[in-house]
């Protein structure tokens, strides 16, 4: 009985590691040009990286302890390729 209850928490214990979601450890997404900086005091604070132009952040800034700024991580688009036409 202790070995069947051993292999079974070792199963779950192994289980629970390999289907284990990573968790995002980059604070900016680099997805987006630009990032809302957002401060919970004069310490604490955390980026919203969502936004798609200065204006854009600048209006979700407003009248909030936060500022703009630009995603240094931003993964540009590279360029189009052409289509071929037959």
């Amino acid at each position: 009985m202790k070995n069947a209850a051993r292999l079974l928490c070792t199963v779950l214990a192994v289980g629970t590691i390999l289907f284990a979601a990573p968790a995002r450890a980059q604070t900016y997404d680099p997805n987006y040009p630009v990032c809302l900086q957002i401060y919970d005091d004069m310490v604490h604070f955390y980026f919203e990286c969502r936004y798609t132009s200065m204006a854009q952040c600048a209006a979700s800034a407003s009248g909030r302890s936060a500022q703009c700024v630009v995603n240094p991580y931003y993964a540009k688009p590279g360029p189009r390729k052409k289509r071929s036409r037959k």
